[in-house]
């Protein structure tokens, strides 16, 4: 398999052969409170376990299922959160950016700009993101093939910012359904950059609810010890103290309590594949 190219998200490092990252969080940001309290509570988990740890938590959702949908508290004031997060408790950053003009603000505070799946293709969008110089994390579209994902790197490194994650989260299988391929995730590592697997938006149903999207958390555990045994450099998951009561993809986010004994699954299975990676399967 592919090396990847070693990138910094902040004060963490992914890529390169280097230790598994989290990126975990909740899905949207509900409340000060909440956001932080939620970060506080898995950098000590992260750190216990020996993973670099980036907080993700969205200031709006702008892809909901229905008009009506909690979407976050908005750009100003999620960034304002966002960034007392990132000074008082020395984590990384990331959130999802949804429109041109809102990238320079949120290059001021997110340590990496996610873009999510459903704009993945769109040209100006990606260069507008790379011309800022930080970290882009693409999410692959549940559209594309994942050697297509090869031009959306193209376009953020077409500014000159080689600094490109790719994230898989699934493809369309029939209507309101996912399926994960985990040929994605080498086929992906061949571009060079770091590749991260989402293990709960991989699991979710998009608006199987009617308004909003269900999902089977309980399959989130066993894909990301699937992506983690394929060689991943980090994984993707949204996490929340009480999941049933989340404003925004509780049906596929894992509960907070169940994050130790997986992240610690997850370590040994990281050390198994990276072991493997530069031996056996660059010589096959």
């Amino acid at each position: 398999m592919t090396q990847t190219r070693r990138i910094r998200l902040g004060a963490v490092e992914i890529g390169g052969g280097g230790p598994l990252v989290l990126i975990g969080g909740p899905c949207v940001i509900e409340s000060e409170k909440h956001a932080r309290s939620m970060a506080e509570q898995l950098a000590r988990i992260a750190s216990d376990a020996g993973v670099p740890y980036v907080f993700k938590a969205s200031y709006d959702k702008a892809n909901r299922s229905s008009v009506g949908n909690f979407r976050g508290p908005g750009l100003r004031e999620g960034l304002r959160i966002l960034r007392d997060i990132k000074r008082n408790l020395g984590v990384p950053v990331l959130s999802d950016v949804h429109k041109e003009e809102e990238i320079p603000a949120a290059a001021e505070v997110l340590d990496v700009l996610q873009i999510p799946a459903f704009l993945c293709r769109q040209t100006d969008f990606l260069v507008a993101a790379g011309k800022t110089g930080k970290p882009v994390n693409i999410k692959k579209g549940q559209f594309m093939a994942p050697w297509d994902m090869a031009n959306a790197v193209g376009k953020v490194a077409s500014t000159g910012n080689e600094d490109v994650v790719l994230t898989e989260r699934g493809a369309s299988f029939g209507y309101n359904n996912l399926v994960s391929d985990m040929r994605a995730l080498p086929i992906m590592r061949a571009t060079g950059k770091p590749v991260v697997f989402d293990a709960t938006h991989s699991v979710q149903l998009p608006g199987g609810q009617g308004t909003s999207s269900g999902g089977d958390r309980s399959m989130a555990r066993v894909l990301a010890r699937a992506a983690v045994a394929a060689g991943v450099d980090g994984v993707f998951m949204e996490i929340h103290d009480n999941p049933d009561a989340a404003k925004c993809d509780g049906p596929n986010m894992i509960a907070l309590r169940d994050i130790p004994a997986l992240l610690q699954t997850l370590v040994a299975l990281d050390r198994v594949a990276k072991s493997d990676i530069g031996s056996g399967e660059k010589q096959a």
